[in-house]
């Protein structure tokens, strides 16, 4: 066990016994609030270092994420995080009133017409990948780093989780607002004020107005 009880992650090697994941065309979502959406493009990228202006996770949470190290030696925490699925469990977490140690009081403040989900085909998030079979900073959490290791842990987890909605993968990198293939909203007001800050980009990625997936339970 590391310091503070957090074991040390271990890395997953491809197995070869279902049948491959499409990792490349597969869509990954980032969630961010609305207010977090012009320092974002001010970046030019999804940055691992940076500082959101609504900042959901609990102290608790970046401090178990900061604590868990992949085999490769760096940390959860330097990585930019997406969920596998639009309806991720943690997503519906935050959505449905952020109950629980992992959100902060700015996220159960939130409601969830107010989150933008950043869709990225896997194809463009490079090599600097990593994938978890569960909330990745969980403990006895298992990860495939690369995207050959990467695919095979998808595809693992989907045996078990086949809307993979307790999985994520992890940008070592920055990734770019080019990456962006679509930003799904709650409602078309929120569709236009995306417009708006979309407007500095070259080229803006689609922005799909898709209430079930903001709908609260």
């Amino acid at each position: 066990m590391r310091s503070g009880g957090v074991p040390r992650a271990r890395a997953e090697s491809p197995g070869h016994t279902a049948a491959p994941f499409a990792l490349a065309t597969h869509r990954f979502f980032h969630v961010t609030h609305l207010r977090n959406l012009a320092a974002i493009l001010d970046d030019g990228a999804l940055r691992p270092d940076a500082t959101p202006v609504v900042d959901v996770s609990s102290a608790t949470t970046r401090e178990l994420r900061r604590a868990a190290d992949l085999a490769d030696g760096r940390t959860v925490a330097a990585h930019v995080p997406f969920f596998a699925a639009p309806l991720a469990t943690r997503w519906l977490e935050l959505r449905d009133g952020a109950v629980g140690p992992h959100w902060s009081d700015a996220a159960r403040a939130a409601r969830a017409t107010e989150f933008v989900l950043l869709g990225v085909p896997g194809s463009a998030l490079g090599d600097a990948i990593v994938a978890s079979d569960r909330d990745a900073g969980a403990s006895a959490t298992r990860f495939g780093i690369g995207p050959g290791d990467a695919a095979a842990v998808l595809r693992r987890a989907r045996a078990t989780d086949p809307d993979l909605a307790d999985v994520e993968l992890l940008s070592a990198e920055p990734v770019p607002i080019s990456a962006i293939a679509a930003v799904s909203v709650a409602s078309e007001p929120v569709r236009d004020t995306v417009r708006e800050l979309f407007a500095v980009v070259d080229a803006a990625p689609r922005i799909a107005v898709y209430p079930p997936w903001f709908a609260t339970a």
